[in-house]
């Protein structure tokens, strides 16, 4: 039990996605029925986990305040480029300098969301955010991106 969090890249695509029968193959794989498919405009969504936490409580209070309108309800919820480059502008100034974590980047208490300790932990996953993140948007436009959590 504990705090689990969450962040997937999520993409649109139809026409390059038929390239090699790809469209095909899925729907084979899947055993889609043909008649609720359109073969003149194959599409899908690709959705894939990017980033993920365990009771990182003072990550999961950033996207809580900032992409949940402050209600943590385990939902999906959108986070837009900027945002992800702003916790990333976060995270390193907190690495940087280990003395603003509690200012910037606040530990948050709850039912097993874990320690509330500026220690080596929480500065460890500070640094992993800052490859996480800093992967993420090396994507192209085509990504969007979503956080999730349960408890």
């Amino acid at each position: 039990m504990g705090l689990d969090q969450y962040l997937y890249a999520k993409k649109y695509t139809s026409e390059n996605f038929n390239n090699g029968g790809q469209f095909e193959k899925l729907k084979d794989a899947l055993g889609a029925d043909v008649e609720y498919l359109d073969k003149q405009t194959p599409s899908v969504s690709i959705e894939m986990k990017v980033g993920q936490w365990r009771k990182a409580n003072e990550i999961h209070q950033w996207f809580v305040n900032n992409c949940q309108d402050s209600i943590d309800d385990c939902r999906f919820a959108y986070v837009g480029r900027e945002k992800l480059t702003e916790l990333l502008d976060l995270c390193k100034q907190v690495v940087a300098d280990n003395s603003k974590a509690q200012d910037l980047l606040p530990t948050q208490e709850g039912f097993f969301f874990g320690s509330t300790e500026y220690d080596v932990w929480y500065f460890k996953v500070l640094e992993e955010t800052v490859g996480t993140l800093e992967k993420c948007l090396t994507l192209d436009d085509e990504w969007e991106f979503y956080y999730s959590s349960s408890w």
